[in-house]
């Protein structure tokens, strides 16, 4: 049989298995209507919402006064709720200490921030229009500005970020507009030209809507330990091009800028809650929900959403409980609101027993996007370094509300349409199953970490970024779903034992059905021995995913027998592949990690490898790589999750190829040589 007629059999089995499902009543995945039924009732995306409101008043920055304001209200909260060993743990914060790979950023704060256009008046320039104003939009003022006041002339500087953009501009002294993020013009701009401040219309977080609303003002940033302080302002597209326009007719723009801002030792500050669980003998094992609390004013979708659905799942959970409807899990559920990844990372080697009694992790980063938003809601994996039932669990969630909410949005009757009296009734089409990077689970997925993550999210956002991100556009439908497959996943997964092994483990099989298909129909473009590499790797990651029960449950030999031979005859049927080969002098080298660095390479905030590697030597090919299904970002992360003093330089390649598309091995090995260059791996 070819590989498009396997392709099409094994579609035409997981249709077949879809349609059977649909056609009866609602199914509730894993056996847990009884818990379906009480969470459909009990979780309110309105209280979510409602919360969402006051958190989204708040410019939650890194250790400021609204960061803090919005950790007392979560406080006042779980204390409502009856959580339990309710914990503020605070970490130093001077722009010193390391915790992992992260170098502590201090505490930042505005107390005052005014942009004005200038024009003459009585023979004296007068301030005439308020272009940018702190109190109203806090947006506007580039994170980690610094105190600083300049009166001058605006200068257009395009990019900025190259020499050309200066040939013929005299900009010492003057504010100059730029299109890029105000950090990547400092070097030329304000170190080497000596302009006076910056004026940024930064067009980040590129979707397809990104430049449809030109009123949209965005988040700009400058970097935390840069060697040259200085302010920056953010403005709209539409005030930006009012500025060229008027520049390109030869007209003198003078604007006034002044900027009141300051960093200083400070702290991470996070909170943390329980459920305890029941069982002595795994209480301390704990299933942890994230989410990140810090973000500029009003940060609603992100990341206000997400703080308040975990919230909203720690109040019903726990109101369940007292109610006596269902029973103490047996393993603890912790809850868990910092500052993005660089709070995480900080905690994970602050606190280390957290690292060690985590099991799982549930993250939840933009969950409440109404249709204005143009969201689309993800269930995502961990990577694919890191395989574990926990992605079957959190995708069959996903899957059960995708049905039920188009059946019901389809007019049709259902028991558990999952929607809110003041939400959206549209169906949720989630996307299922599928890795992506860019938040806190990130850390805890990890290779020093090794925990795997249910990711929960909402990608595209045009309105991610910006002073529009607020509580009108959060539908509490979303958020009552986003919550229920939250509070769903965890209470499982505390509670997991053998009984739930019949159900569980069927499900594995029918899923590896849907990736097996998938897989195949991707292999069809690729060469015929990176093929052959996807399909090897693919058998392996799915026999580790099923092992990964292992450390839960007790796996009787019957069982795993069932399961092998379950693989093995589809392997038999699709080919069982065969590892790539690539001739290298270090093909077979072998790394392990050092055990004092824990973290990824890059954070919030802070690199830490461009911050030790030399920045005379050529610069890694890997970290500009741009394959079939990632960029040099995923293949740089999942290179060093890989490192375990097992996998050789070829065996890292093979499984990056497999992951996110064929990789030359010599970028590999010359990514792990420059990791070895900076102490983060060593040969053993």
């Amino acid at each position: 049989m070819n590989t498009k007629s396997i392709v099409l059999h094994l579609s035409f089995t997981v249709i077949s298995l879809w349609l059977c499902q649909s056609v009866l009543a609602q199914k509730v995945p894993l056996d847990q209507e009884p818990l379906v039924h009480l969470l459909n009732q009990e979780l309110s995306g309105e209280s979510a919402k409602r919360n969402v409101e006051y958190i989204a008043r708040l410019h939650r920055m890194r250790g400021s006064e609204d960061y803090n304001k919005a950790v007392a209200f979560i406080t006042g909260k779980l204390k409502e709720y009856q959580l339990e060993d309710i914990e503020l743990i605070r970490i130093p914060a001077d722009g010193k200490a390391m915790y992992g790979t992260q170098k502590s950023r201090p505490a930042w704060n505005v107390d005052f921030a005014e942009l004005w256009e200038m024009k003459q008046q009585d023979g004296k320039w007068t301030p005439t229009i308020k272009i940018a104003d702190w109190e109203s939009i806090p947006m506007v003022v580039a994170q980690d500005s610094h105190s600083g006041e300049a009166e001058a002339e605006l200068i257009d500087i395009g990019a900025g970020n190259k020499p050309e953009d200066y040939e013929g501009k005299a900009v010492r002294g003057k504010l100059v507009l730029t299109s890029l993020q105000p950090s990547a013009v400092v070097p030329l701009a304000i170190k080497k030209h000596g302009a006076a401040g910056i004026i940024s219309y930064a067009q980040n977080q590129v979707t397809a809507w990104w430049k449809e609303n030109e009123n949209l003002v965005r988040w700009g940033h400058l970097e935390t330990f840069s060697d040259t302080p200085t302010f920056a302002f953010m403005v709209s597209l539409k005030q930006a091009r009012n500025f060229q326009e008027r520049l390109a007719m030869g007209e003198s723009i003078r604007l006034h800028a002044k900027v009141e801002a300051r960093q200083e030792a400070g702290s991470y500050d996070i909170l943390s809650a329980r459920i305890e669980g029941s069982d002595p003998d795994v209480k301390h094992e704990e299933i942890v929900f994230t989410c990140h609390l810090d973000h500029p004013r009003p940060g609603a979708n992100d990341n206000a959403s997400g703080c308040m659905a975990i919230l909203e799942v720690a109040r019903t959970l726990k109101k369940l409980i007292l109610e006596n409807k269902i029973e103490r899990p047996r393993r603890s559920i912790r809850f868990i609101w910092s500052p993005e990844i660089e709070g995480t990372t900080a905690l994970l080697n602050f606190q280390p027993e957290i690292a060690e009694n985590t099991k799982f992790n549930i993250h939840m980063d933009m969950v409440g996007g109404g249709p204005e938003t143009k969201a689309t809601f993800h269930v995502s994996r961990s990577p694919s370094s890191l395989p574990s039932f926990v992605n079957d669990v959190g995708e069959a969630l996903g899957a059960f509300l995708n049905q039920s909410s188009d059946a019901y949005s389809s007019g049709q009757s259902v028991p558990y349409p999952i929607v809110s009296k003041e939400g959206g009734k549209e169906a949720l089409h989630a996307v299922l199953g599928q890795f992506h990077m860019g938040s806190d689970f990130q850390v805890f997925s990890e290779g020093a970490f090794r925990i795997p993550s249910i990711y929960l999210h909402d990608w595209p956002d045009r309105y991610i970024h910006t002073n529009y991100d607020h509580a009108g556009n959060i539908d509490p439908t979303k958020m009552k779903r986003s919550s229920f497959i939250g509070a769903a996943a965890a209470y499982y997964l505390a509670d997991l034992s053998e009984r739930d092994l019949p159900v569980l483990t069927e499900l594995m099989k029918r899923n590896v059905l849907s990736r097996a298909a998938r897989m195949l129909e991707y292999g069809e473009s690729l060469a015929a021995d990176d093929r052959e590499n996807l399909k090897y790797y693919f058998w392996q990651k799915e026999m580790e995913a099923f092992n990964s029960l292992l450390p839960f449950v007790n796996l009787s030999i019957d069982i795993q027998k069932a399961y092998n031979r379950y693989l093995n005859e589809l392997k038999n049927t699709i080919g069982a592949g065969k590892k790539a080969v690539a001739a290298h002098v270090d093909a077979g080298q072998i790394y392990v990690r050092n055990e004092a660095i824990k973290g990824p390479m890059s954070v919030f905030g802070y690199n830490y490898f461009n911050d030790h590697y030399d920045s005379a030597k050529k610069r890694p090919s890997l970290l500009s790589f741009s394959g079939l299904r990632g960029g040099g970002g995923q293949y740089s992360y999942e290179a060093l999750n890989l490192v375990n003093g097992k996998n050789d330089v070829l065996e890292i390649r093979n499984q990056l190829s497999a992951e996110f598309g064929p990789i030359p091995i010599e970028y590999v090995a010359e990514y792990l040589r420059a990791l070895e260059s900076i102490e983060v791996i060593k040969q053993p």
